[in-house]
């Protein structure tokens, strides 16, 4: 590798080497421009220099011959000279060899430096320099060669007394003496300088090449060092020479090896483009050079000249497709090496191509991390860096107070970088899973290692955790490299040394290069020992892994201190700053060895006592007019842009002035630093801290006590960059800044110290006022000024490229860096302006690029017309950027951007005029696009053809769905028959027919489009659509095609509802319930007001509605309806099925506009013909519908049966036969028509209605009514047990007369058990009354059940009737009524009775009829229990006369009660007294009545009446005196007063009783049956519900009353059985299922005769009469309460029954959830089944899995593509979409369709009737259930219930099975023991 970095020996040239200094560069290439011969002279000159020809000519001394080295001229002619030395060099070898070393071509006139120069070489280099440099060989042939010397040790360069040797030279100008300096740091060059050498002879052929330079021996140690390397040094030391040196000796060194030998990889990486792009050039012309080291003048000369001067670009903005290199890694092949890259945050070049390697975009895992990459084409991409500008104005001022307390938007700032280098970027973050350390992890590091911020982490975490971001790492593909090099290292986290060391495979190929000094002014933490730590532990570690035996070599760690920019002056003043760092911060920058200059210079000068504007001008510029403003190489460096304004106004326009931080990465000739110390935030006191580097300095503060006082001074950016902190650091920026000259401005007392103790150290020379020195301004030429300004321009310093264009009157370049500041003036609005003023501002920008690029020409022109085009598309100008981007050559941008704007003809024709310049993807992606735009649109037509051919036409146009165009493309064609299936698959039924009749090639065209006309007629006339509504325009339509096929005219049919209603009827009656229910809706469309309904009328309208809301409700519920063909649903409902498992709701119908009206738009997906569904989705979707029009209809039901007259009976008029109210609610009934048959049909109207609307709260639980069920509840009590007994009673309840009677007593019992539990006293206002009546309900339909669920109503146990808690004792008496009801305790009397005394005492708010009622219930319990005590009868009841529904309730005759008659004469007390009430007008305000307002007189006589005939039947079948005596008070008060209104109701019966008995005074004994003639006498004009109950035994002798039938009887306890069949069926404790056979009694028919014999007349005893008048005065005790009523929360055994239900009932919702899947598989298995029952089918394990698991995998694989179907269709409407969605449309298209045809294969190969499962390969069915599941994971929308289904057939099929457990054979029995 060594011989391969140097040249060989031109053509023509001899043994001397010539080494061309860059000055003697410049000369060759001016006198090249002027005259071309003078070049060919010195060609010729410097030929036969290298023979060694030696003459006078060409070898005359220039100094004398007492100088040190002799310097030597070759006259080229009169007045030109070439200048050179014959120096001494080591070769590549070791060997030192003499060469000539040419100076410069120079006139006679500017030759006079060159004794001062000889005898400066001899002071520096020392006498065996000199004597080889003198020495010469023997000449043979006037020839001397030249000689070889051996390597000895060198001798130390004189460097202390440099200083006095320069003083004591002749006295020279400043100007000589910088010549004499610059000499000898080129003789120092020879051996170690990187700068260029260039070959003269390129120069000649008129090619410019790059010579290989002389390494320093440190250099070449570097160069040639085997192993991995790290090289540290400072800018300007030679780094990157020696990386492009070993790259080169690589590459060099391959070239001229084997031919089999593979090509090294090497790769370079750096931060910045701008110097990627000038390594690679600069390697190229070096490789350019050595190759031609071997080429004639005349091949050099045919070479093509390049031009040294780049293009004025931004580098950054190039695009990626013109650096040549894929856009992938595993792409790159031997030719793309050496590769020269960038890994930055912005231009991550390599990061981006590792990227798109690992990260898929459509992998949700790692698309976010790829977007991090693949976005940064996007004009926007330069936003994402945050700059310090950026962070200041967008950022710090979001951050909570909370976080930025104590700290500055510039600490903040910088701390990102510590972010990203510790938290996120450090060695330890990566043992953290989410890759970045923990707080606990980053507060414990070590602060040696990570200093930043050592005290105030713990804040600064707080603000960044939030901020990280984590990219995560995977394997690289492709080839790994040779050698890595990696410059700018310091630039780099530790992960990102980690990505690229995996890019190398070579453990000894890794070169790593840094600037410490970088380190120090970007406030980083890098140190290179972790570097090299980290990168061998991770070589240790993949050879751990790896297993290698190789050994793992420590990389070499070399340092480059010499700085070939600086000289000593300057470097020494630089390295005290670092010395003070690491005296007071030892920690903060790493330890490296001093830096030194190659030679002595001026020492920095320290200006003082400059206190007025016109000093400090003097000495910038002089006071010469003509010298005003510094040169291109000189600059000014202030703080801040405030101290830049401020010194501007002082001095004006004098020069370039930027701040210390702006000025990082460029050097000047000189620099100022004005003011620096003056504008520090450090007060004068707190720098005295530096005077501790001045020996015997004894007022030095104490830095160690106190160190955070003096932390502003140099603590890592602990306080602000700019205002207060780092301030050493800033001046070690500002030092290194300059080559030549550094001046310092300073007056202020803060600069004393440091200037102390720079002069303790003799660094610096102070010059005051009165100092005579030279103004520091020099003048440039405009090339310098140009050349300035290009490197300005390259660090983006725009404003100080202008300045220097603008000196060197370059007019277009001015406007070119304006249009960058413009550019960046946008910029930095983003986020703080409002979006339209950085619009505006980057339309600004793009339009001055727009005006460079049209002044350009080549590169530059496409650059600023990309450019502008960027920023035109910020500023939202798409057309202008897209043409921009056209001028620019970027075609794949402007097609882009042109399909962005919606140009689609641009588009088109950049796609057709640039085929080869758009990549295929992007080209495939707009052709798309365009299509999709032009075929979807109608009324576009494209410029250009779309399609190559028809074929390709139809298949585009039916894989994206665009049907009408499909249609037109067809038709164009005449394929009709497939445009008629077009128009069929997309419900378009007309059009079909349409398209039918026009194909002539099939045969079965003309049947075809006669079914589909018969079809739309159902479709038309489906369910609730209206006749109006159904003959429309297409039904017209219809009929003009059907007479084309001469098919017969149909015409709709006259409207006949009853006929309707017959022919739903006989539907029914067929099992067509679809028919019957579409009959019936229509009966029910039409409104029907039955309010004047009679009843019989009511009955028949309440029939065939239930028989309509069966129907609803069968069909709501129904588990699969588009499964069941005898339901017809599909037709019903005009639902089409499609493809898979998909329907199709067509608009117009009832399902569609239900999902219209109710928005359950979850359920469908649009459709161009309407909306379409899923299976059971639809299934849902008629569910909830047929639920609404069920809940619609039942609810106006309900309605008009509240309002309807039929439903309510008016009293009055059946009593009277008038009635007084106006417009009377309530039904007109005469007597005559009220009988057994009547009663039944009035309560089976309230039956029908409870079932009607049971059938909705069935269907719909969420639409119960609690006050509906209460109020007609408390109706059908009211029909069942009306205030008259001619209206009928219990007794006369026949369920066989009533339809569904038993359906309604079911009904009836639920709506009993939830009124009991909804009941609540706070919330009922008739609460009392409710109560009664539930009960009375509950004990005669559910005696049996009523008092367990009575127990535990909220309203007995929690909840309870506060009016009821009788005091003091709390007595609950509910539980005395429920007792009373329930009549099975021996005390239920006597609580009744407590009861009702509480209730009428108290006058609690009741119903005077279930008042009544319960008055009727205590007292023939009370009779019955009398009369069957055999002390009283010998054969019990026998000759009882009683009304038969008091004979109906069983618990009177079960058990013997206990009754004291003080109780009954209590009970008889009240009841007159509560016949006095009712006796005076405005005396029952506690008394309501149903139906009424309020009880009028009329009432109120009625129901005197009812207790006056219920006291007389009482005391007839009495036998205490006591109770017929209290009785007869009650009547003869009655007899003489007077009603309330006469004459009273009642009146006949009272006055008939009085008659009877003879009560009136001095009538003497009355007779004993003259209660029960009254009564007779009063019922004779109605039906008697009196029965006469008769002993067996005497039957024979027992005397048959006339119109009162009469019960035989064995026993007490048959009486209840006997009286009806139907009583007992209601009230039996058998369940209502179980059919029940008893006799039915008939009513006697004779006449009514009275042949009882008068009995003996008795007197009554006066004790009897003295026990009457004390009646009122008995107290009796309370009664025990029944137990069984007891209040009791549920048992644990019923909280485990409920549970137990809870959780069945819940499996029954799931199971009928999914039951119309369930019934899917069904289907399926049928199918299979079908299939399996051939005889190629035997039992097999496969015939199991085919029967089993199959049917699920088919069910889950309908319903992915159903899914998938319905994806499709949602992106099918292009005429809806903007151009702006087309790419996402076509993109999901694509993948949709290509889904869809997958899952369509699968189901063809899967299907019961596939071929595929002839061959019983198990193998190929697991693959195919594993294809389904992943068509399953890439099917759109939800499949949680696909995934079940699959798991089941999964499990069945494809799971590993588990072998069943064996049991254990048991031991033998042990028997030798016996």
């Amino acid at each position: 590798m060594k011989t391969s970095l140097y040249f060989g020996n031109a053509n023509g040239f001899g043994a001397w080497q010539i080494l061309i200094s860059t000055k003697a560069h410049e000369h060759l290439r001016e006198h090249r421009r002027e005259d071309k011969n003078i070049v060919k002279i010195i060609y010729k000159k410097i030929k036969h220099l290298s023979h060694g020809q030696f003459s006078t000519d060409n070898h005359t001394r220039l100094n004398g011959p007492d100088a040190g080295i002799p310097v030597f001229e070759a006259k080229i002619t009169e007045n030109l000279q070439l200048v050179y030395q014959i120096d001494c060099i080591p070769d590549q070898d070791g060997e030192v060899l003499p060469v000539i070393k040419v100076y410069g071509i120079y006139r006679h006139s500017e030759v006079g430096i060159w004794n001062a120069l000889g005898d400066h070489l001899a002071a520096r280099k020392g006498a065996e320099y000199r004597r080889r440099c003198i020495f010469r060989t023997q000449s043979a042939n006037n020839i001397i060669l030249p000689a070889s010397f051996r390597p000895i040790e060198a001798e130390p360069e004189n460097q202390e007394p440099e200083s006095e040797t320069l003083e004591s030279l002749p006295d020279l100008s400043p100007k000589d003496m910088e010549h004499v300096e610059h000499f000898g740091m080129v003789s120092n060059l020879i051996l170690g300088h990187p700068h260029r050498l260039i070959l003269a002879i390129g120069l000649i052929a008129g090619q410019d090449v790059h010579h290989v330079f002389m390494l320093s021996p440190q250099e070449q140690e570097v160069v040639e060092c085997t192993t991995s390397c790290y090289v540290l040094g400072r800018s300007g030391t030679g780094k990157t020479t020696t990386m492009l040196f070993k790259i080169l000796g690589i590459q060099r060194a391959w070239e001229l090896g084997a031919v089999d030998m593979p090509k090294p990889r090497q790769i370079f990486v750096t931060k910045s483009r701008m110097l990627a792009t000038k390594v690679k050039e600069y390697f190229t012309k070096l490789l350019e050079s050595l190759a031609m080291a071997g080429y004639t003048l005349q091949e050099i000369a045919k070479l093509k000249a390049q031009s040294m001067e780049d293009d004025l670009i931004d580098l950054d903005d190039t695009p990626e497709s013109q650096m040549n290199v894929p856009t992938r890694y595993s792409q790159l092949e031997d030719k793309h090496f050496p590769l020269f890259v960038t890994f930055d945050r912005v231009c991550h070049h390599l990061a981006k191509m590792i990227a798109a390697d690992i990260f898929n975009m459509d992998d949700p895992g790692t698309r976010r991390s790829a977007e991090l990459f693949f976005n940064t084409n996007d004009a926007g991409a330069h936003d994402s860096l945050v700059t310090y500008a950026v962070f200041e104005k967008q950022y710090w001022p979001h951050f909570p107070q909370g976080l930025t307390k104590n700290l500055s938007n510039t600490t903040s700032f910088l701390s990102g970088d510590m972010l990203t280098r510790i938290i996120k970027g450090s060695e330890q973050a990566l043992s953290f899973p989410d890759g970045f350390l923990d707080r606990p992890s980053y507060l414990h590091l070590s602060c040696r290692s990570n200093p930043i911020f050592a005290n105030q982490r713990d804040t600064l975490y707080d603000i960044t955790h939030a901020i990280l971001k984590v990219l995560q790492n995977q394997k690289f593909p492709g080839q790994q490299v040779d050698y890595l090099y990696v410059d700018e290292a310091q630039d780099n986290l530790l992960i990102d040394a980690m990505v690229l060391k995996r890019l190398c495979r070579n453990s000894d190929g890794l070169f790593w290069a840094g600037d410490t000094a970088q380190t120090i002014s970007a406030g980083s933490s890098f140190r290179f020992n972790d570097l090299k730590a980290f990168v061998y532990r991770m070589e240790v570690s993949n050879l751990s892994v790896t297993l290698t035996e190789a050994p793992v070599h420590q990389p070499m760690m070399f340092q480059l201190a010499t700085n070939y920019r600086s000289h000593n002056g300057i470097v020494n003043c630089a390295h005290s700053v670092i010395k003070l760092i690491t005296k007071f911060w030892p920690n903060a920058i790493d330890h490296l060895q001093p830096e030194k200059g190659i030679f002595s210079g001026v020492k920095p000068v320290f200006f003082t006592d400059v206190d007025n504007d016109a000093h400090c001008k003097r000495f910038l510029v002089g006071e010469s007019a003509s010298n005003v403003e510094l040169g291109a190489h000189q600059c000014i460096l202030v703080r801040n842009e405030a101290a830049i304004d401020k010194l501007r106004e002082k001095v004006g326009d004098i020069g370039m002035i930027m701040t210390l931080y702006d000025s990082k990465g460029l050097e000047f000739d000189d620099v100022l630093l004005y003011n620096f110390f003056g504008d520090s935030a450090v007060d004068a006191s707190r720098w005295q801290v530096v005077l501790n580097g001045v020996q015997g300095q004894s007022y030095a503060p104490d830095f160690y006590r106190d160190e955070t006082r003096y932390a502003g001074i140099c603590n890592e950016a602990s306080t602000p960059l700019i205002n207060q902190g780092i301030d050493l650091k800033l001046l070690y920026v500002g030092i290194t800044r300059a080559r030549k000259n550094v001046w310092i401005f300073d007056t202020s007392d803060k600069s004393d110290a440091m200037r102390t103790f720079w002069k303790s150290q003799n660094l610096i020379r102070i010059c005051d006022r009165g100092t005579d020195i030279s103004p520091l301004a020099v003048s440039s030429t405009e090339d310098e000024w140009a050349s300035s300004g290009r490197s300005f321009f390259s660090h983006k310093h725009y404003s100080q490229a202008i300045h220097c264009f603008k000196r060197a009157g370059l007019c277009r370049e001015v406007e070119v860096c304006e249009a960058y500041l413009l550019r960046d003036a946008a910029r930095s609005k983003v986020g703080v302006a409002l979006l339209n003023i950085q619009q505006r501002a980057f339309i600004t920008a793009a339009d001055a690029f727009a005006d460079c690029g049209a002044a350009a020409t080549g590169n530059e022109r496409r650059q600023y017309y990309r450019t502008s085009a960027d920023c035109y598309v910020r500023g939202g100008q798409d057309l202008k950027a897209a043409d921009a981007y056209l001028k620019a050559e970027e075609f794949e941008l402007a097609a882009k951007i042109y399909r962005r704007a919606g140009a689609f003809d641009r588009t088109l024709h950049i796609l057709t005029d640039h085929p080869a310049m758009i990549p295929e993807t992007t080209a495939t992606e707009l052709w798309m696009v365009c299509r999709l735009h032009y075929c979807g649109r109608s009324n576009d037509r494209a410029p250009v053809p779309l399609f190559s051919s028809f074929d390709e036409e139809l298949e585009f146009l039916e894989e994206y769905g665009l049907d009408y165009t499909r249609v037109s493309l067809l038709e164009s064609h005449s394929m009709y028959y497939e445009v008629a299936e077009i128009h069929l698959s997309e419900n378009r039924p007309m059009e079909a027919v349409q398209a039918f009749l026009k194909d002539n090639r099939n045969i079965d065209s003309v049947t075809r489009a006669a079914d589909t006309l018969l079809e739309l007629m159902w479709r038309k006339c489906s369910f609730r659509i209206t006749p109006k509504a159904a003959v429309d325009d297409s039904v017209r339509q219809a009929f003009t095609l059907a007479d084309k096929l001469q098919m017969k005219k149909l015409e709709p049919m006259t409207q006949d509802h009853e006929l309707l209603k017959k022919l739903a009827l006989i539907f029914q009656e067929h099992g067509h319930h679809a028919a019957a229910l579409h009959c019936l809706d229509h009966f029910f469309a039409r409104s029907i007001d039955i309010r004047p309904f009679q009843l019989h009328e009511m009955a028949s309208f309440l029939e065939t509605f239930h028989t309509y809301a069966r129907l609803l409700h069968q069909t709501s519920t129904l588990p699969d309806p588009l499964g069941r063909r005898e339901c017809d649903v599909q037709r019903l409902f005009s639902i089409v099925p499609l493809s898979g498992d998909e329907f199709l709701i067509p608009s117009g119908t009832f399902l569609h506009d239900s999902v219209t009206t109710t928005q359950n738009n979850c359920l469908v997906s649009t459709h161009q013909s309407g909306y379409t569904a899923s299976r059971r989705n639809a299934t849902e979707l008629i569910c909830l519908s047929i639920r609404a029009v069920l809940k619609d209809k039942v609810l106006v039901l309900d309605e008009l049966c509240c309002g309807a007259p039929v439903f309510f009976q008016c009293l009055p008029y059946i009593v009277y036969g008038t009635c007084e109210r106006k417009e009377c609610p309530q039904e007109h009934v005469t007597m005559s028509n009220l009988d057994r048959v009547q009663y039944n049909a009035h309560v089976a109207i309230h039956m029908q209605l409870i079932l009607i609307l049971q059938l909705l709260y069935s269907a719909d639980p969420s639409t119960m009514q609690w006050e509906s069920m209460r109020n007609w509840l408390e109706h059908l009590h009211e029909a069942l047990a009306p205030p008259l007994s001619i209206q009928g009673s219990f007794a006369d309840l026949d369920l066989t007369l009533i339809p569904q009677g038993l359906a309604g007593q079911r009904v009836v019992k639920n709506w009993i058990r939830e009124s009991f539990y909804r009941l609540n006293p706070s919330t009922s206002p008739e609460f009392l009354t409710t109560l009664m009546k539930i009960t009375s309900l509950g004990f005669a339909f559910d005696r049996n059940d009523a008092p367990s669920y009575i127990a535990q109503a909220n309203c007995v146990t929690q909840n309870k009737f506060v009016e009821l808690l009788r005091k003091p004792d709390d007595r609950y008496l509910v539980m005395d009524m429920f007792s009373s009801y329930q009549g099975v305790s021996p005390g239920s009397i006597e609580l009744g009775i407590l009861f009702l005394l509480y209730v009428l005492n108290n006058r609690l708010r009741v119903d005077l009829s279930i008042l009544c009622d319960f008055i009727e219930d205590i007292l023939s319990s009370f009779v019955i229990n009398h009369r069957m005590d055999l002390k009283i009868d010998k054969l019990p009841l026998h000759d009882v006369i009683l009304p038969s529904n008091w004979l109906i309730s069983p618990h009177k005759f079960s058990v013997t009660k206990e009754v004291k008659l003080g109780s009954i004469s209590s009970l008889l007390n009240a009841i007159e007294n509560l016949i006095n009430t009712l006796l005076i007008d405005d005396a029952t305000g506690f008394l309501c009545l149903a139906n009424v307002s309020s009880i009028t007189p009329l009432l109120r006589n009625i129901f005197i009446f009812r207790l006056c005939r219920t006291l007389c039947l009482v005391a007839h079948n009495t036998r205490h005196l006591v109770v017929r005596q209290k009785v007869n008070s009650i009547v003869l008060h009655l007899h003489k007063t007077k009603g309330p209104q006469d004459p009273a109701y009642y009146r006949k019966l009272v006055d008939d009783v009085v008659g009877h008995l003879v009560l009136l005074p001095g009538r003497g004994i009355f007779q004993l049956d003259g209660y029960l003639r009254a009564v007779l006498e009063f019922d004779k004009n109605a039906a008697s519900n009196l029965v006469h109950l008769v002993h067996k035994t005497k039957q024979s002798t027992s005397t048959q009353i006339s119109s009162v039938r009469q019960l035989f009887y064995q026993k007490a306890g048959d009486i209840f059985y006997l009286l009806s069949s139907h009583v007992v069926a209601a009230q039996s404790a058998l369940r209502v299922e179980a059919a029940v056979f008893v006799p039915r009694m008939q009513r006697p028919k004779e006449e009514m005769k009275i042949c009882q014999a008068e009995k003996d007349l008795e007197t009554i005893p006066q004790e009897v009469t003295d026990s009457i008048k004390d009646m009122d005065e008995a107290v009796a005790l309370d009664p025990v309460p029944d137990e069984s009523l007891r209040p009791h929360g549920p048992s644990e055994e019923q909280v485990r029954a409920a549970r137990r239900i809870q959780y069945a009932y819940r499996r029954h919702a799931r199971h009928r959830s999914g039951s119309a899947v369930d019934a899917e598989i069904d289907a399926i298995f049928t199918a299979c089944l079908k299939e399996t029952r051939s005889s190629e089918w035997r039992p097999s394990y496969y015939r199991l899995l085919f029967l089993g698991p199959l049917p699920h995998l088919l069910v889950c694989l309908e319903h992915g593509i159903t899914l998938t179907h319905t994806a499709k269709r949602k992106t099918k409407n292009l005429s809806e979409v903007s151009h702006e969605k087309l790419e996402e449309l076509g993109r999901q298209r694509s993948e949709i369709t290509s889904l869809l045809k997958k899952g369509i294969r699968l189901r063809k190969k899967l299907e019961p009737s596939s071929p595929d499962h002839r061959t019983r390969n198990i193998v190929a069915l697991q693959r195919a259930v594993l294809e389904v599941g992943e068509f399953i994971k890439k099917v759109p929308g939800s499949t949680k219930d696909m995934q079940d289904k699959f798991q089941i057939a999964y499990k069945g099929i494809v799971a590993e099975k588990k072998p069943s457990h064996m049991r254990k054979e048991k031991p033998a029995l042990n028997i030798k023991d016996l």
